[in-house]
């Protein structure tokens, strides 16, 4: 079997909901990524074989295949194809796992994947049917789902029930909140994102700007501010999740050029990591998010490898207590996790998350010298997703 690489990874600062890029078209948001990853490595366009893209709404101005459009509204031409996926939460992770799929078993030899998610624009459950746009209501799922699983229940309820069934206080996840903040900002006055982080020239209010950082983060937070923060799930007084630590909701695009070795050597390009191996689970639909518990266990035995050998993780800060469940499970050292903050701090811009989030790993273990590094996301409906890299 072929290996796969990372050539490069970028992602757009990514904007509060109603921010800078609330008047940026989502495919417009789509295509800066992808001229990003040209610009930087000197292929043009129409070599790229396929661009495979995540969307979790995929309607409204983020319908008709984004993934398609995007390298059309970047100026690619109309011959590179694209797809849109959509495995919710994990899409812009699947978007590069497919990729690797399809370079390891000598379909394609060069591919951009990743992923967007306009929220202002194309608001979350967007594409759930009823009134409320939320696919905890019944009226989402056939009667029929009914007859093997009792309950629909929301991500943020599911993170309620691990932190009930994990045992953990609101102030010990609020600690970790605080400490995503404050390494976001420790990374980003050390230079750390500017590797990945491309500023975006985009139109707000009629005049030009320049958007170059991310929006969300709040570094001056303190767990006495969280504390008083109201619940987001459940009546006062009977839950520990609220909007300061759980994910933000932002906009943003994110992108990762995966190629073969014959396609790196031909272009002169030095790779950043080997995709090593890739991993999905199914779990609980109720608690939903203990995902990444099994997808890690997966990937790591499936390679002999023990959680101690693993310099750098990446586990999407959905909600606080879904990493805290994850550290206590696997046993991995928060020293070595999220380590310039995660989406509690940057936010969580759905499809392109799992991009950026694998895209973070290259630079890290650049910085630390290490070896290897793994990411993974928990999903709605209970999936997990994991993907193991290699340094090289």
């Amino acid at each position: 079997m072929r290996e796969a690489y990372i050539v490069d990874a970028v992602r757009t600062p990514f904007g509060a909901r109603d921010g800078s890029f609330r008047d940026t078209h989502p495919q417009d948001l789509a295509a800066e990524p992808l001229r990003a990853l040209e610009a930087r490595n000197g292929f043009d366009g129409p070599e790229i074989e396929d661009v495979v893209y995540g969307c979790v709404v995929p309607v409204g101005e983020q319908g008709l295949n984004v993934g398609r459009i995007a390298p059309m509204v970047a100026g690619w031409g109309d011959s590179v194809p694209g797809v849109q996926l959509n495995r919710m939460c994990g899409s812009g992770q699947q978007a590069a796992n497919f990729a690797a799929g399809q370079v390891r078993g000598g379909l394609a030899d060069l591919l951009v994947a990743g992923g967007v998610e306009h929220i202002t624009r194309v608001p979350m459950g967007s594409d759930t049917p009823g009134e409320g746009h939320s696919y905890a209501d019944p009226g989402g799922v056939t009667d029929t789902y009914f007859e093997h699983f009792d309950e629909l229940t929301t991500q943020g309820e599911g993170a309620e029930r691990i932190a009930e069934q994990w045992g953990f206080s609101r102030t010990e996840l609020d600690e970790l909140a605080v400490d995503s903040q404050r390494r976001w900002a420790a990374a980003a006055e050390a230079g750390a994102h500017d590797r990945q982080v491309v500023p975006v020239e985009t139109t707000l209010e009629g005049e030009r700007v320049t958007v170059a950082e991310d929006e969300h983060p709040r570094p001056e937070t303190t767990v006495e501010a969280l504390g008083e923060l109201p619940l987001a799930f459940r009546e006062a007084g009977d839950g520990v999740v609220h909007p300061g630590n759980a994910s933000g909701i932002v906009d943003g695009a994110a992108a990762t050029l995966v190629a073969s070795g014959a396609a790196c050597e031909a272009r002169g390009w030095d790779p950043l990591v080997r995709i090593v191996d890739t991993a999905v689970v199914g779990v609980d639909p109720t608690t939903m998010l203990t995902g990444p518990i099994p997808a890690t266990e997966e990937v790591l035995e499936r390679n002999d490898l023990a959680v101690d050998e693993i310099d750098r993780f990446e586990v999407n800060e959905a909600f606080a207590p879904v990493v805290a469940a994850w550290l206590a499970e696997t046993g991995a050292d928060w020293d070595r996790t999220n380590v310039w903050g995660g989406a509690i701090a940057h936010g969580h811009p759905l499809g392109a998350t799992g991009a950026a989030l694998l895209g973070k790993l290259p630079s890290q273990l650049d910085a630390c010298d290490g070896r290897y590094g793994l990411c993974t996301m928990c999903i709605g409906f209970g999936q997990g997703i994991a993907t193991l890299v290699e340094r090289v």
